[in-house]
């Protein structure tokens, strides 16, 4: 995991914050609701591709592990 992901994933989130506040203040709440909805999606596809990565790498570890003993 690169530190690039990590801040593209706090940069999304703070622009959906901004966006939700502010469709919140203008009374719009249901483009305030599908904004969440859509930046949960998004989250969830980022969280599943970093464990993909991290069990790649535990993968590699043991791989390791086994062919060094």
């Amino acid at each position: 995991m690169e530190l690039q992901d990590v801040l593209r994933v706090a940069g999304v989130g703070l622009v959906i914050a901004l966006l939700h506040i502010f469709f919140e203040q203008t009374g719009k709440k249901e483009f305030s609701f599908f904004l969440f909805f859509v930046a949960y999606l998004y989250m969830t596809a980022e969280l599943i591709r970093f464990l993909r990565l991290f069990f790649n790498e535990i993968l590699i570890f043991f791989q390791w592990l086994t062919s060094s003993g």
